[in-house]
């Protein structure tokens, strides 16, 4: 299986970008797909996910201005990064994994998935 990212650049305060998320070897349409990030001297955590039912889960500092969605026949997952701020600097990772598994772990705040991609890098610079 391989989740490969795509989208990041440098963008200014304000402005949009759209992550992009193509699975290999996984249909995803059974399972939960996610974003997570990790800004400079912070841990890895959650952005969004997206169940198997297109349920949509969102932490506190991106709601309202990012929209996760997938596209089963494309095996694709997306995030829609609205109204960026400097805050959204980080290396965001795209994640899969079973529905039940990742309900567990964003119910606990774990931030584990079954798959993971390598990354694409969001930069925030006016």
């Amino acid at each position: 299986v391989q989740l490969v990212e795509s989208g990041g650049g440098v963008v200014q305060p304000g402005e949009s970008l759209k992550l992009s998320c193509a699975a290999f070897g996984l249909e995803i349409e059974d399972y939960a797909m996610a974003w997570a990030r990790q800004s400079p001297g912070k841990g890895l955590e959650w952005v969004s996910i997206i169940y198997s039912d297109d349920s949509e889960w969102y932490g506190d500092s991106v709601k309202g201005r990012f929209t996760i969605s997938r596209d089963n026949a494309r095996n694709m997952a997306y995030l829609q990064m609205n109204a960026i701020e400097f805050e959204d600097t980080a290396v965001y990772f795209c994640a899969s994994d079973e529905v039940t598994s990742m309900i567990v772990n964003a119910g606990t705040g774990s931030v584990e998935a079954r798959y993971w991609g390598q990354e694409t890098r969001v930069s925030v610079s006016s």
